[in-house]
C-alpha cells in the first residue's frame, strides 16, 4: 500500500469521527519518508550502510580508548560518552525503518513509540549537553592548562557527564508523558519515518496546546542555551589562543579544537539552517532529521579520527600493529 493510498485511509476514519466510536490506538503506520514511494530498496542499502559504519566506527572508538591507558583523559572520557551516545542515537528509528522497508511492513506498536519518542529526546539533549561539556573541557584545557587535571579530575568527569545523563533523562520524561496521556482514538497513520512528538500528537483527539507549547520551549531552550555556552568558551579560547607567542603554540591549541568545533558545526548548523530559513521549514526539516539521526553518528567518530594522531595511533594497537612509542 502506497503512502498516498494510507493518507486516504486515515482521511476517512477522520471524517466518521463524529459518526462512530472509536477504539483506543494500540499501534500506528509510520508512511515513511515523504516522496520516497518506489524507492524503499534503495532506501534500504542506504540506511543500512550508514548505520553499519555508525556502530564499527564508534565501536572502534570506545574499544581503542579503553585498551590505550594514555587516552583515560577528561577529553577521551566525554569522548567516549558521545560514541555511546551516536550509537545510540541511529539505533533509535535506523533499525526500525530497516525491519519496516524488508518486511514491507509499516506498523509500530504504542510502547516501541513511546520508546521512540523518550530516547530520541533523551540521547538527543544528552548530546546537546556533552558538547558543552566537552566545550568547558577545551577551555579549561587551554586557558588554564597548568591547573586542566586538577579541576577536571575524575570525580568532577563523572558528575558532568552523569548531570548531562540525568538532566535529559527529565527532559524527555516530560515530553513523552505529555505527549502519550493524551487520548488517541482517532487515525492512526504517521505521516513520518519513525515516531516524534509532533508527528504524532497530530492524531489526539484532544487540545495539544499544552504539549505543542512545552515542546517548543523545551527543545528551543536547550540548544540555544548550550550553544550560546559554547560560543562563549570559544570566544574565550580564541581570546587566550591570540595572546600565545608561538605559532607552533597557537596551531597546537587550535588543533585541540578542531575535531570538537566539527562535530558542534555539524549537530547546530543543520537546525539553525531550519530556524533561520522559516519559508523552507517544512522542506528541510526531513532532511535534517535524517541527517541527525543516520549521517552524524557515523561521521563523528571519522572526524575524531582523522585529525588525532593519538587515536590513530591507539586504533593501531588495537589492530596488532606497531605499539606507539610512549
Amino acid at each position: 500500500m502506497t503512502n498516498a493510498s494510507l493518507k486516504r485511509k486515515a482521511q476517512r476514519n477522520e471524517s466518521s469521527v463524529g459518526r462512530v466510536n472509536h477504539t483506543a490506538v494500540t499501534h500506528f503506520i509510520l508512511l515513511g519518508i515523504p516522496n520516497t514511494d518506489g524507492l524503499q530498496t534503495i532506501l534500504f542499502v542506504t540506511f543500512l550502510a550508514f548505520y553499519l559504519c555508525t556502530l564499527l566506527g564508534n565501536l572502534l572508538i570506545l574499544l581503542a580508548i579503553l585498551a590505550d591507558p594514555r587516552l583515560h583523559t577528561p577529553m577521551y572520557f566525554f569522548l567516549c560518552n558521545l560514541s555511546v551516545l551516536d550509537i545510540g542515537f541511529s539505533s533509535i528509528s535506523t533499525p526500525k525503518f530497516l525491519a519496516n522497508l524488508w518486511a514491507k511492513s509499516r506498523t509500530i506498536s504504542l510502547g516501541e513509540c513511546m520508546s521512540q519518542v523518550f530516547f530520541y529526546h533523551f540521547l538527543g539533549s544528552t548530546e546537546c549537553l556533552l558538547y558543552t561539556v566537552m566545550a568547558y573541557d577545551r577551555y579549561v584545557a587551554i586557558c588554564h592548562p597548568l591547573r586542566y587535571l586538577l579541576i577536571m579530575n575524575r570525580r568532577v568527569c563523572a558528575l558532568l557527564a552523569a548531570g548531562t545523563w540525568i538532566t535529559s533523562s527529565f527532559h524527555a520524561t516530560i515530553l513523552t508523558s505529555l505527549t502519550f496521556t493524551l487520548p488517541y482514538c482517532g487515525s492512526n497513520v504517521v505521516d513520518y519515518f519513525f515516531c516524534d512528538i509532533f508527528p504524532v500528537v497530530k492524531l489526539a483527539c484532544a487540545d495539544t496546546y499544552i504539549i505543542e507549547t512545552v515542546t517548543f520551549t523545551n527543545t528551543g531552550m536547550v540548544p540555544t542555551t548550550c550553544f550560546l555556552l559554547i560560543l562563549a568558551s570559544y570566544v574565550r579560547i580564541v581570546y587566550s589562543v591570540l595572546k600565545i607567542n608561538s605559532a607552533e603554540g597557537r596551531r597546537k591549541a587550535a588543533s585541540t579544537c578542531a575535531s570538537h568545533l566539527a562535530v558542534v558545526t555539524l549537530f547546530f548548523g543543520p537546525c539553525a539552517l531550519v530556524c533561520t530559513q522559516p519559508q523552507l521549514s517544512k522542506v528541510l526539516v526531513t532532511p535534517v532529521q535524517i541527517f541527525g539521526n543516520v549521517v552524524t553518528p557515523m561521521l563523528n567518530p571519522a572526524i575524531y579520527t582523522l585529525r588525532n594522531k593519538e587515536v590513530k595511533a591507539a586504533l593501531r594497537k588495537l589492530r596488532g600493529g606497531q605499539t606507539p612509542a610512549r
